[in-house]
């Protein structure tokens, strides 16, 4: 089964364009754990443009409430203050990523060529506490290979190059789709996990639910987008069928 991790960004986003603490981070969390997301996942940048580090202790409050089995997912660049951020609370799940200054959103993966002791004693530190680390890679040989050498449990693809493929056509979405599966199959015979994320949505779900060895999505923009029109609790459900879709 391949899990859904919400991405609520864009919850705080919308609060923080206004002020105050309407919409709330922690409503829109219990609306997607009632609807049945198996995931939560966050990214705390370090402008504090949308998730707060307050955000990220009271989703990881609320998912602690009652033996939760929800798993929490934290993104972000490996920059001092998120790791502590992340060592305090300890997730799930923490997906380092790499930022670029100035970026609205992630523009690329880990090149292979990332300091590799820097990322290896990192690793090594979350997982000592616990913590699953996904790395975020284009799917390309050399950075997941990377990956797997500094000790990552699992990637996450780098899919937005996926997502404009299918915008041209079907037979680029596939052919890109094959990109993705061979990264998929490379990634687990090094002994690592498949996660993906990034413009997924529910027309081009269709083909890529169907990769190899798929562990986990994380989609926000295109699930919050739709809520608008149908409510967060349908977007959801919306996005849950269409990943247990055969």
């Amino acid at each position: 089964m391949i899990h859904l991790s919400v991405n609520v960004n864009k919850i705080a986003t919308v609060r923080n364009s206004r002020g105050g603490s309407v919409p709330g981070v922690i409503d829109a969390v219990d609306v997607c754990v009632a609807a049945g997301a198996p995931g939560i996942t966050v990214h705390p940048r370090a402008d504090r443009r949308h998730i707060t580090p307050d955000d990220v202790r009271a989703v990881a409050r609320r998912l602690a409430e009652g033996g939760s089995r929800v798993e929490f997912n934290i993104e972000g660049d490996p920059r001092p203050d998120l790791l502590a951020l992340v060592h305090n609370v300890k997730p799930t799940q923490c997906t380092l990523v790499p930022v670029k200054p100035g970026e609205i959103t992630s523009q690329a993966g880990w090149p292979a060529d990332s300091p590799r002791e820097e990322m290896t004693a990192i690793v090594r530190s979350l997982r000592g506490d616990g913590i699953r680390v996904s790395l975020f890679v284009d799917p390309e040989d050399d950075p997941i290979r990377w990956a797997a050498g500094v000790g990552a449990d699992r990637v996450e693809l780098y899919t937005e190059p996926f997502a404009r493929a299918c915008e041209r056509g079907d037979a680029a979405g596939r052919a890109s789709f094959e990109v993705y599966a061979h990264a998929a199959q490379l990634a687990v015979s090094l002994g690592l996990g498949v996660n993906a994320g990034h413009d997924l949505d529910l027309e081009n779900l269709v083909l890529f639910r169907q990769l190899p060895h798929l562990d986990e999505v994380s989609i926000g923009h295109a699930l919050v987008s739709r809520a608008l029109f149908v409510g967060l609790d349908r977007s959801v459900r919306d996005y849950l069928d269409a990943l247990a879709v055969n």
